[in-house]
């Protein structure tokens, strides 16, 4: 088993408040690697709608609308933890990982939590008001998978799959506050960004299999087990050949492909390197995928 996820002695600790603290540690600000990866697909969509529409958007417009989704992504992404930790209370008292968070510690009560939850949803409510439409829609039709997701690793190995819809939605709602509308560009976009989960929280999901296996509860860690590389190697390459299509669909030009030939290097990396009985090393290289957002980011908007 894995050491608990909670460190001690942090900035949290350190410089908020004690009664913060736990609230904090909910929303995961003490580990920024999941709004990262909620946010980066938001990053791609805005940029990808920014090519599509030949720039006419002003740069500081542009800026400012990274500004609203990277604060929506960490509001959300809170909201989203705070969701999946009122339905896991139970299992994360008995995952060692897990048995530190502040609702299965105690720290938090049920309805401390659910107070919280509103809060958080409140806030995104704000943000989400100051785009279009289109983005109205799309935030009201994600909260579907946000309250779900953590219940598919009750029935099905592929809650990763979930994970993807979930956290690549941004990419539908970057191009969409962008462009107003949704196209095959970042459809596309959307269905790489889905591959690309399904890759890294696999590698993800192999620090908790034993655990998983006790509790009854499931992934696709389970589901592949020694087969995790060959997957790895057909899902990489599938999410780079998407984000590859969404640049072409909208006519981005050779420093695209250069830069995301570079992001291709560090998923390369993470296939050659990984071994999927090393707990630390797993989460090293699942915390690796922010620099291939990165780079992809870069890529799409010096495309």
């Amino acid at each position: 088993m894995t050491a608990s996820d909670i460190a001690r002695n942090d900035w949290v600790d350190r410089l908020l408040p004690t009664g913060l603290r736990p609230y904090a540690r909910l929303m995961r600000l003490d580990r920024p690697i999941g709004t990262w990866l909620l946010l980066l697909p938001c990053w791609w969509g805005l940029a990808l709608g920014w090519q599509a529409t030949d720039k006419a958007l002003p740069v500081l417009d542009l800026i400012w609308l990274y500004i609203l989704f990277s604060l929506g992504a960490t509001i959300m992404r809170g909201a989203g933890c705070t969701i999946n930790d009122l339905w896991d209370r139970d299992f994360d008292r008995q995952v060692a990982r897990t048995v530190e968070r502040p609702i299965a510690n105690g720290d938090l009560s049920v309805r401390q939590a659910l107070a919280f939850l509103v809060l958080q949803l409140g806030a995104g409510l704000l943000i989400l008001l100051q785009l279009n439409r289109t983005c109205w829609l799309l935030g009201v039709l994600v909260l579907v998978l946000v309250v779900t997701y953590p219940l598919f690793k009750r029935v099905t190995y592929w809650p990763q799959f979930v994970l993807g819809l979930t956290f690549n939605w941004g990419a539908l709602m970057g191009w969409a506050a962008v462009t107003g509308d949704i196209q095959l560009a970042n459809s596309v976009l959307y269905v790489a960004g889905i591959v690309w989960t399904l890759g890294y929280d696999t590698i993800y999901a192999h620090q908790d299999k034993e655990d998983d296996v006790l509790i009854g509860v499931k992934s696709s860690a389970l589901a592949l087990g020694e087969r995790t590389v060959p997957f790895l190697w057909a899902v990489y390459p599938l999410t780079l050949a998407g984000i590859a299509m969404s640049g072409a669909l909208v006519g981005l030009g050779w420093p695209f492909y250069l830069l995301l030939g570079a992001a291709g290097a560090q998923l390369l990396w993470q296939i050659r390197t990984i071994d999927i009985d090393d707990p630390k090393g797993c989460l090293l290289r699942f915390r690796s995928n922010r620099y291939f957002g990165w780079i992809v980011t870069l890529a799409i908007l010096l495309g």
